[in-house]
């Protein structure tokens, strides 16, 4: 992917963002054109980078909220046109900028919006105008964000051999913003953006005030497994009020809120299955974990109740997956070598277990 650089501010921030209080300021160092870009050590520096932001891949409902890469959505008012977003509005300045001097003065201004951010750290701050001409015509936006890098040494010559770099800067854990969202080759979405931040801190999340996100797959489906829970109770009651339907609800809702959650034991396997099925059509990919007694699982959600099987037997819960072959990885184990037994046998060797302790599953801890 080839990328014509039409314009480039590039700013310097210094002023470290962990006390609130600490002084933060910027300096602009130069904005280049076309023809400026292309005679600069940036050149070599940036070329690669954009289009290695453009591929990096970013889920719409990542599997953890801390994901590095995330879509954003500008936020508008029902009835309300996309220009009626000021962030929207702001980087298409930038993008439909006339000179140098024009994206000079857009660019100022954006980087005045981010240092009034939260946790601003000092480093480069570039802006960047380019075109994947072999793709479309229209212009992307790039914001990117280089911390300085402490303790860096440059090797210089054998009478000197180091001399020292006092505002280093490096690609390597660089967080940027491209606009707008590219999810194919040539194919904008004008209404996106994406963002990376390799970082604990959400440098972008807090400068892009008017941007939305998707929920974490986790949060998303617990929605909709609190819906369908919800859903049951209004089939099972009827309307009907009383001690025991408060009693199921207030069970429902500390399972809900527990981070650590127990088998509940409420739905048969039928309804089990179809719900996961309701999950499993909105997100093909969605997987089961859990862990029973100290082995944890993973599978994919749409395998329980075909490969993927909970049960109980005198007693104990058994958890029993099916396949046609077994396939391990990393370093061998004896266990590779196993002519295994009958399910039956192994059921008898679960059943004397429950004998000997006198355990029974409502005496395990969960």
């Amino acid at each position: 992917m080839d990328f014509i650089v039409e314009y480039l501010s590039f700013f310097v921030i210094q002023g470290e963002g962990g006390d609130q209080n600490a002084p933060k300021t910027f300096k602009h160092y130069q904005t280049l054109d076309r023809y400026d870009y292309g005679d600069s050590t940036l050149k070599s520096f940036l070329d690669g980078e954009f289009t290695r932001i453009c591929k990096r891949k970013a889920e719409r409902h990542p599997n953890t909220e801390s994901a590095p890469t995330k879509i954003g959505r500008f936020i508008v008012e029902p009835g309300y046109e996309l220009d009626s977003n000021p962030n929207y509005n702001t980087f298409q300045r930038l993008r439909s900028a006339a000179s140098a001097a024009e994206f000079h003065g857009f660019a100022d201004e954006l980087v005045r919006l981010y240092m009034e951010a939260a946790a601003v750290r000092g480093g480069a701050f570039i802006v960047v105008h380019a075109t994947p001409n072999r793709y479309t015509d229209e212009p992307l936006l790039f914001v990117l964000k280089c911390d300085f890098e402490p303790k860096i040494a440059r090797i210089t010559d054998e009478q000197n051999l180091i001399s020292h770099v006092e505002m280093a800067i490096s690609a390597r854990n660089m967080k940027s913003i491209q606009y707008p969202y590219m999810p194919e080759d040539g194919m904008l979405e004008p209404w996106e953006l994406k963002i990376h931040q390799a970082s604990h801190a959400r440098y972008f999340e807090d400068f892009l005030r008017f941007v939305s996100y998707e929920k974490a797959m986790p949060e998303l489906m617990s929605e909709h497994v609190l819906t369908m829970v919800n859903e049951y109770m209004d089939d099972k009651w009827q309307g009907q009020t009383g001690e025991e339907r408060l009693q199921e609800e207030s069970q429902f809702e500390v399972w809900a809120a527990s981070e650590k959650r127990s088998l509940q034991e409420s739905w048969d396997q039928e309804r089990v299955v179809a719900a996961a099925e309701r999950l499993v059509e909105q997100q093909p990919n969605l997987s089961v974990a859990f862990k029973l007694g100290d082995v944890s699982v993973k599978g994919p959600l749409s395998e329980f109740g075909q490969s993927i099987h909970f049960a109980t037997y005198n007693g104990r819960y058994i958890a029993l997956i099916e396949g046609d072959a077994f396939e391990f990885d990393r370093g061998m184990s004896p266990v590779e070598l196993l002519q295994p037994p009958d399910l039956l046998e192994v059921l008898e060797v679960v059943g004397r277990k429950k004998d000997k302790s006198g355990a029974g599953k409502d005496d395990l801890p969960y």
